[in-house]
């Protein structure tokens, strides 16, 4: 029996994985769930999955969570806050844990079950882009397994040799990350000068949070995925490449230097991901439809409009910086995106403001966590400055 600690459970990428999990009861145990501030729904799960610890990140809301677990679930332990949930992340309470909490606010635990040894099922893409080395350390010192959840990436991790192999001695000549190319596909620059939140997250293929769906829209999930494919399989930049594929049925490609391809294809449902995740390297039923070739009929790939969706090429730029350059995007990213669901910045302003927080703030050496975190704020600062002075205020 398997024991799993769901970090982000009331996410998209928690729900997905609960499911899988409540599939294999036999196989799988719920030990801790951790939500942001959504008590009512972390304790909807508490009450069904029974775990021993339940943690709320923002403090002052454990109180209401105990309330409602007294007669649900009483045997579940309530914490509260960032050091709760680095426990729930490196407790011996779990032997598997996913990483599905959004942003930066996922980086400590992730690092706390990275140096636990825990089998790291990685969905929480911006601690590779923070702190790639760091994690990487953390791995190898833990003795524990890293996993990724990303479908671009786990496609990728199916793709290679023996999970994450030496690429040069594997043989491999690209890295091909697709991307289905967002709500607005096809458009010109000059038609999404008024674009809204709402039309921002309606994804045509996948179902996810607002804030990776606005990452989807501008092309910035990509610019990080690409700076997670150079820490997770040791790639160099120029190795990795975006393509558009709308149809969201390959998920990734890896070349061979024989002239081999090898794609890995599925329909666009996270559990595929998660499934081969919490049972590599066994697969097990993940509830998603079998793919059917006959239906799609064709499989569609076109190159990255760049002029429209700048923050791509952002990302690249970013990498290429070092140091802490990768932090000062993510934290001016988040920021940005923040500003536009809350109605304060145009859609076409969020990769401006990254622009300038990156011309603003030179790398520096990434000598560290406190050195990030001190990046990560700082880089804040500087995109909040630039975000009032876009909008006026």
């Amino acid at each position: 029996m398997k024991r799993v600690a769901v970090l982000g459970a009331t996410g998209s990428i928690g729900a997905s994985t609960l499911d899988v999990i409540a599939r294999h009861a036999d196989r799988f145990r719920v030990t801790a769930l951790t939500a942001n501030r959504d008590v009512a729904a972390l304790a909807r799960l508490c009450a069904r999955f029974r775990p021993e610890i339940a943690v709320v990140a923002e403090k002052g809301c454990e109180s209401e969570l105990r309330s409602l677990l007294a007669a649900q679930s009483p045997e579940t332990r309530v914490l509260a806050g960032p050091e709760a949930l680095v426990e729930a992340a490196q407790g011996a309470h779990a032997d598997c844990v996913v990483a599905a909490i959004v942003g930066a606010a996922g980086l400590g635990s992730t690092l706390a079950a990275a140096r636990a040894g825990k089998r790291l099922l990685l969905a929480n893409k911006e601690s590779v882009v923070m702190a790639g080395p760091l994690l990487l350390d953390a791995l190898e010192r833990g003795g524990g397994d890293l996993l990724p959840l990303d479908s671009e990436h786990n496609a990728v991790f199916q793709c290679l040799p023996g999970a994450r192999p030496d690429l040069a001695q594997a043989g491999v000549r690209r890295i091909l990350l697709t991307a289905s190319g967002g709500p607005f596909r096809g458009r010109s620059r000059a038609e999404l000068g008024d674009v809204t939140p709402d039309m921002a997250c309606a994804h045509p293929k996948w179902s996810m949070g607002r804030k990776i769906s606005v990452d989807s829209a501008t092309l910035m999930n990509k610019g990080l995925e690409v700076i997670e494919a150079h820490f997770l399989f040791g790639a160099a930049a120029s190795v990795i490449e975006v393509v558009v594929h709308p149809q969201s049925i390959v998920h990734s490609l890896v070349e061979y230097r024989d002239g081999s391809v090898l794609a890995q294809l599925g329909n666009p449902d996270m559990r595929t991901a998660i499934a081969h995740g919490l049972a590599w390297p066994e697969r097990i039923e993940a509830g998603v439809p079998a793919l059917n070739l006959i239906d799609i009929a064709r499989l569609e790939f076109e190159a990255v409009d760049h002029g429209t969706f700048g923050c791509l090429g952002l990302a690249y730029q970013a990498l290429a910086a070092g140091g802490d350059a990768p932090t000062t995007l993510n934290a001016a990213n988040e920021e940005a995106v923040a500003a536009f669901l809350g109605g304060r910045l145009p859609f076409l302003a969020i990769a401006e403001v990254i622009e300038q927080c990156l011309s603003a703030l030179p790398a520096r050496p990434a000598d560290g966590l406190d050195a990030l975190l001190d990046s990560d704020l700082t880089a804040r600062r500087q995109a909040q400055r630039i975000i009032a002075r876009l909008a006026g205020c």
